[in-house]
């Protein structure tokens, strides 16, 4: 069983229910625990919102692989609790990038490109990047966003495959941007980022009035964050002034 005492945006546990529910049996298969013959209660607490956009649900999965790895001496790796947290995100996701579960199990500020197999590297910045972020308090059904997506991509192909691409060549160049400690390009690059994400339906009013309203009052640049349809954005605020400036305003 389940016991959900994290703090959460309204109606994202109730939303999240069955795919929390899906999530856990693919967790515990995963890990090769039978829970008929090892009953198991399992308490999810902490600071972390559980809210769209944020990455609550890998956050989760990673937790509890760990913690089943701690339980039972099981002796899990990192890239195997990663595996198990991938097989837990299926539940909320259907088909998860690997982003999430990959940032949540080994922490830090990572670079990630999905691929065959996927790639992730460390990135180290010479001072830490200063953020805000503002939820709309609408709970997004990921795996109706990523659906809606591919529906849209097989009627549409070209358009889409030229997003993408703009997306993949913005992501390399805020790369490198983010390395060079260069935030006016890094808010640049973000702005775009939210366009593309715009015209691939993926963002909402609420959303892009949130980036609207962060960037009139001094954030770099700003976006969505998730799978969109509601949930969190991200602002690159730049000192302590400007992140409480852009927090007031949302």
């Amino acid at each position: 069983s389940i016991q959900d005492d994290r703090p959460a945006t309204p109606g994202y546990k109730k939303e999240k229910l069955d795919h929390q529910k899906d999530s856990m049996e693919r967790i515990l298969k995963a890990a090769g625990i039978d829970a008929n013959t090892t009953p198991i209660k399992i308490i999810l607490e902490g600071d972390l919102k559980a809210a769209s956009g944020v990455g609550a649900s890998a956050a989760s999965c990673a937790a509890i692989a760990r913690a089943l790895s701690r339980q039972f001496n099981l002796g899990f790796s990192d890239e195997k609790i990663n595996e198990i947290a991938y097989e837990g995100e299926k539940g909320y996701h259907g088909t998860p990038s690997g982003i999430d579960n990959t940032a949540a199990t080994f922490g830090g500020l990572i670079w990630f490109q999905k691929g065959e197999p996927n790639v992730m590297e460390r990135l180290k910045l010479k001072e830490p990047v200063e953020i805000v972020m503002g939820n709309t308090g609408v709970v997004a059904n990921t795996k109706a966003a990523v659906a809606g997506v591919k529906e849209r991509k097989e009627k549409e192909p070209e358009k889409y495959e030229n997003i993408f691409s703009a997306a993949n060549d913005l992501a390399q160049e805020a790369r490198k941007a983010l390395e060079s400690y260069d935030l006016e390009a890094v808010g640049k690059y973000m702005n775009k980022n939210h366009e593309l994400l715009q015209s691939i339906e993926v963002s909402s009013k609420d959303l892009d009035l949130l980036v609207e309203l962060a960037k009139d009052h001094g954030a770099l640049g700003a976006k969505m964050t998730g799978g969109g349809l509601g949930g969190y954005m991200v602002a690159l605020a730049h000192g302590k002034n400007v992140q409480e400036e852009v927090a007031k305003a949302m």
